[in-house]
């Protein structure tokens, strides 16, 4: 069973080998980790190759005989070379914010006296008397020019005027009025005789 600070990684064509967490943790913070595999070789794989199991182990979704390898000092020869990624470590800075103190703030109102003269408006009417003098035939309305209001005031006076007077009408109608003068009249008529034809003697006789 591996220590407590290896994981095992199994992988394709029954690779197995293990990985020291405490040099290379499986945080995400490194872009490759180092397996050591059995038989005493170690490989560079990249972590987003790992996945890991319900078990706490990793599975290597790589094929390690796909690319070349580097051997390990010792291994026998024809082995095939194992490739060892050359890494660089950089640094990034992000700032954390920290509480240096704390600040109370609070309002005080202070009163003052002020001289204000604000202009006011106030609105004056004047009404002006205008005599028109003028027969009119209706009412008048109300009505505005400008922003003058005109009210126009009526009164009822006695007009003496010249009047056509109907005295009377003559109706003229006529009428038929019927009269008998005799006078003799000679009139005609027509009337139609038919008679049978003997075909052999060719007397006619008179139809009844």
């Amino acid at each position: 069973m591996p220590p407590a600070e290896t994981v095992a990684v199994t992988g394709p064509r029954d690779l197995r080998g293990t990985i020291d967490t405490a040099t290379w943790p499986l945080d995400g913070s490194l872009t490759e980790v180092l397996i050591q595999i059995e038989g005493g070789e170690s490989v560079f794989v990249p972590f987003e190759a790992l996945i890991r199991q319900e078990d706490d182990s990793y599975r290597l979704n790589l094929d390690l005989t796909e690319r070349g390898h580097c051997h390990s000092p010792g291994s026998a020869p024809g082995a095939q070379p194992l490739v060892l990624p050359i890494i660089e470590e950089t640094i990034t800075v992000r700032p954390s914010p920290v509480e240096t103190g704390r600040v109370r703030i609070r309002k005080q109102a202070h009163e003052h006296e002020e001289v204000v003269d604000v202009p006011l408006l106030r609105d004056e009417v004047v009404v002006e008397r205008v005599p028109i003098n003028r027969l009119v035939e209706g009412p008048i309305s109300m009505r505005t020019e400008g922003e003058t209001l005109i009210i126009p005031l009526l009164e009822e006076v006695m007009v003496v005027e010249k009047r056509l007077l109907l005295k009377e009408e003559l109706r003229i109608s006529k009428h038929q009025v019927e009269t008998h003068r005799p006078q003799r009249v000679t009139l005609r008529r027509e009337e139609a005789i038919v008679e049978r034809v003997n075909p052999v003697s060719g007397e006619s006789n008179p139809c009844p």
